[in-house]
């Protein structure tokens, strides 16, 4: 069976890994050629990025963030997940002033530092942080830094704040509401969290898209024509029609590939990639 290549979203339903979810659209597609962008923890919901076929190739290069989630934080509840899959704790704590809330929110605006959270999928020392962490050993994960660039208080009905947050690739929803929590003088964790935005890309009933529309790189001409790509011919520099350094892409009329101009040479990262089918059967 010739292998289809297909761009769309996905929507991840809660107490799912994304991994779990892949098997539905392997099985539908009758393909093991199936990947996705941006993992989800499995008490989340939302946008997933999948990819079948040659377009699997591509997540490293398409427009991905800023990446947008809508969250609640249960104020009161302890888990050691930072989620609703291992409460062990819930205290009754005072009301708050919403002034306070969205002060809070103000601080946290820009690049912040923070330890991720012992139960995802960071590598330490070759093994999963979670696979660590279940085996009752304590992770030593390093701080990573994230950008927030937006957030903004939904409803504040105690003890839920629900709020929308955007942030940089790789960030963590979970430590971040640790934060917030922190600095309300409070504990808390997450009840809900549903991934609404990634870049450009989200839910629209898995329509097929043009990963040419949602590239985050530019896109450049070939001087010489398509039949010198489509025969994988030495690149020149000079054959290009903006010949500045960078990753491009250029369009064939049912291919495009994926080029570097670099100082010593220009080199194909991706070639001959088929355009997809115009919909999803």
């Amino acid at each position: 069976m010739k292998q289809q290549n297909r761009l769309f979203v996905a929507n991840k339903p809660i107490f799912t890994s994304s991994n779990q979810f892949m098997y539905r659209f392997k099985r539908r597609f009758k393909t093991k050629k199936v990947g996705y962008s941006g993992t989800l923890d499995p008490f989340a919901t939302g946008c997933l990025i999948v990819a079948t076929g040659q377009y699997t190739k591509l997540f490293s290069y398409l427009a991905k963030t800023p990446k947008t989630y809508r969250a609640t934080l249960w104020l009161g509840a302890y888990s050691e997940t930072l989620d609703i899959e291992k409460v062990s704790k819930i205290k009754s704590i005072p009301k708050l002033n919403e002034k306070d809330i969205r002060g809070v929110f103000e601080s946290m605006l820009g690049e912040i530092e923070y330890i991720p959270p012992k139960y995802s999928a960071k590598m330490v020392d070759g093994k999963r942080a979670y696979q660590l962490a279940r085996d009752n050993i304590n992770p030593k994960l390093k701080e990573i830094k994230s950008k927030i660039y937006r957030i903004q208080l939904l409803n504040y009905s105690h003890p839920f704040i629900h709020f929308e947050i955007e942030v940089s690739e790789g960030s963590y929803i979970r430590s971040i509401a640790q934060i917030i929590a922190k600095r309300l003088k409070a504990i808390g964790t997450l009840s809900s969290l549903s991934r609404t935005k990634e870049g450009r890309f989200f839910y629209q009933n898995e329509v097929l898209l043009n990963p040419l529309d949602y590239l985050a790189i530019e896109k450049n001409i070939h001087l010489k024509g398509e039949e010198s790509l489509r025969l994988g011919h030495k690149l020149r520099r000079e054959d290009f029609k903006n010949s500045n350094l960078g990753v491009y892409f250029v369009e064939g009329s049912d291919f495009f590939s994926i080029i570097e101009i670099a100082e010593e040479k220009v080199k194909y990262r991706l070639n001959l990639i088929k355009k997809g089918k115009s919909d999803i059967s």
